[in-house]
């Protein structure tokens, strides 16, 4: 079921979604990702994780959202994950644990492409909690963030790997842009509040 964009309403649930198409698409999502966080407390050090692979159009969102915040994100969003170092299901325990070592007191923000039902291709979804990257081509893999953003690239429930590499990548390419303004919108009100 999908609820409807109120913007007076303060009281929201999650996960909440939005279409990829929709006019105010950035505006809702950064406004949803705002209400997931929270304030970051001081010291702490706010974190997107992109994960997915460049091998695979509809596996990309991930490394995509990753490359478009490098060229706009300040040094307060660290970024891992991107389409010269993707972060997939090979390397994902070392960069978790290479960020363990490196950072102080993350707030992640995990983002992955995912398959669903036909009717929510294009939905991008904003949730609580970890993400479980990798479930739906039935991957055990740790889960990661605090909070969650997922982009329903196809449809979900026959040959996941073959609809994967056959994802069109205008749409791809579309929910990556709204889903790294988003993020770089919600990261630059932050860090106007922390300093």
């Amino acid at each position: 079921m999908r609820e409807l964009f109120h913007p007076d309403s303060a009281a929201f649930t999650f996960p909440y979604r939005v279409e990829y198409t929709h006019p105010r698409a950035v505006e809702m999502c950064a406004e949803k990702l705002t209400q997931a966080l929270g304030p970051l407390s001081p010291g702490s050090e706010l974190v997107c994780l992109c994960i997915g692979t460049d091998r695979s159009t509809g596996d990309s969102l991930g490394p995509l959202v990753g490359t478009m915040l490098e060229k706009t994100a300040t040094p307060f969003l660290r970024i891992y994950g991107t389409l010269d170092e993707p972060v997939h299901a090979v390397n994902l325990r070392a960069t978790l644990e290479e960020m363990r070592r490196n950072l102080k007191n993350p707030r992640i923000i995990a983002v992955d492409a995912c398959l669903g039902h036909l009717q929510s291709v294009g939905s991008i979804q904003v949730g609580m909690g970890p993400l479980k990257p990798g479930a739906g081509v039935n991957k055990k893999l740790p889960e990661v963030g605090e909070v969650h953003i997922t982009g329903i690239v196809n449809v979900a429930g026959f040959m996941e790997y073959f609809v994967l590499q056959n994802t069109r990548l205008s749409i791809v390419m579309k929910m990556a842009d709204i889903i790294s303004r988003s993020i770089q919108s919600v990261a630059s009100r932050l860090q106007r509040e922390v300093t």
